[in-house]
């Protein structure tokens, strides 16, 4: 089975694009609107480009969209295949849940499921952006926008005038409060984010973590109030941990140095596994995770301005799909703007990519919160009932393991943002706007 890959045509007008935000969907969108065949203007706030992090999780969605953008080899250059997604119970390392990545996902879904390091993705994009011709101005944080003429003003006193503009501007988005009218502030989600690095040749000294170490898995560890995952990075040298729980960050700090004994003593009662694990951490800082709320609209009422990613769907990151969708937005404005045929479409398609991609992001946001209830629960009854649900055979809908949940998987990895930017063009030219949606994705039909 072979990864698709979507020719993306050059537009029959040439449109210059203002795009506030080089993170991954920023690039992303820079990329395929250059491809296009549109001038694109990248603006970044910082001084130089780069992604705070470490690993990142690439689902076949935004496979489909890095290969037709001409990026995919270099991200898989530095990438991990997993073999399974493990869930497992806290206290003991039980297997609770198994789904298969490879060879799965390539022959159900015609894309890979990677793990690689964000500033090596980040670096693939950047690198493919200035090979197409994206022109990147640093430095370039945004002070004001004139909606109705689409000129962007730094805080320097710069000002980018072009036809479209598109903010990947992330959860603090000066552009959405642009938009509104009003400042509109992230709020906290009472989650903070440990992330933690360990060298495997460390590992490879303790017979007990042979079994993480020798096949490269996804191993989460579900437990209350918490939860672990763990996977790979840079051709295996590097393991990668992450730790879900409650925010305990003073509230004037979003970010903080952490150390590994912290770790050790809120896993003190949990799988041993995980205390020898955590004895071998050699950095780690934790996040104060933040959301912004559900908008009515992402796109400006008349001027032709729309923000997308964080910026518009900021989501807690127990779906592992927060980046991915940034990048499918990426390829839905590159679907409809490769087509556009006349500058009087400009507004009607940036409300098409909105109309689009609007359900599913929220579906995503709104699927991730709920697994924060799922992952987290005390021992007890309800905990009982998630597991055996979990260990039913073979997974049926409403399983707790969003990734083996038949129809919620089908909805998450099953997804071809080209095909849909296809989808709504045509629609578009027969009068019609075309809305994505995913019937009957809940076993429970109120969610």
């Amino acid at each position: 089975m072979s990864i698709p890959k979507h020719n993306i045509a050059k537009s029959p007008i040439s449109l210059t694009f203002i795009i506030v935000g080089a993170g991954l969907g920023g690039v992303s969108a820079a990329i395929g609107l250059r491809l296009a065949g549109h001038r694109v203007l990248l603006l970044e706030a910082a001084s130089e480009l780069g992604e705070v992090g470490a690993g990142i999780q690439i689902p076949p969605p935004s496979i489909k969209v890095l290969n037709s953008m001409g990026v995919l080899s270099e991200v898989e250059a530095d990438a991990i295949f997993p073999h399974d997604i493990n869930i497992r119970r806290w206290d003991n390392g039980d297997l609770l849940s198994q789904q298969n990545l490879v060879p799965y996902t390539l022959n159900k879904y015609q894309g890979h499921y990677l793990h690689v390091h964000r500033a090596d993705y980040h670096k693939a994009l950047v690198n493919r952006a200035k090979e197409v011709g994206v022109e990147i101005y640093l430095g370039a944080r945004v002070e004001d926008v004139d909606f109705e003429g689409s000129i962007v003003t730094t805080s320097d006193g710069r000002m980018f005038t072009g036809d479209v503009i598109v903010g990947y501007d992330g959860v603090k988005s000066r552009l959405r409060s642009l938009i509104l009218g009003r400042e509109d502030l992230a709020y906290d989600t009472g989650d903070l984010a440990y992330r933690a690095l360990i060298d495997v040749e460390e590992m490879k000294k303790y017979p007990e973590l042979k079994s993480l170490w020798s096949r490269p898995d996804i191993n989460f560890w579900w437990g209350p109030r918490m939860h672990v995952v763990l996977y790979f990075l840079q051709g295996g040298k590097t393991c990668n941990v992450v730790v879900l729980s409650p925010d305990t960050l003073p509230s004037d700090v979003l970010v903080s140095d952490a150390t590994k004994e912290e770790l050790l003593d809120m896993f003190a009662d949990w799988d041993p596994t995980l205390s020898t694990l955590f004895g071998l951490i050699h950095s780690t800082g934790k996040w104060r995770l933040q959301n912004s709320r559900e908008l009515k609209s992402w796109t400006h009422e008349t001027g032709n301005c729309i923000i997308l990613g964080d910026a518009s769907h900021a989501t807690l990151p127990y779906l592992a799909s927060g980046a991915s969708q940034a990048v499918e937005d990426a390829a839905v404005l590159t679907g409809l703007f490769s087509r556009i045929e006349d500058r009087s479409q400009i507004h009607d398609l940036l409300e098409l990519t909105e109309s689009l991609r609007k359900w599913r992001s929220t579906q995503v946001v709104k699927g991730s919160t709920q697994c924060q209830q799922i992952y987290h629960m005390l021992d007890g009854a309800e905990q009982l009932e998630r597991d055996a649900k979990m260990l039913t055979q073979p997974p049926q809908i409403g399983c707790p393991n969003r990734f083996a949940d038949p129809v919620f998987q089908n909805f998450l990895w099953g997804y071809d943002a080209f095909e849909e930017a296809q989808r709504g063009w045509e629609e578009y030219k027969q009068g019609r706007k075309a809305k994505y949606m995913y019937e009957n994705l809940y076993e429970d039909a109120r969610l």
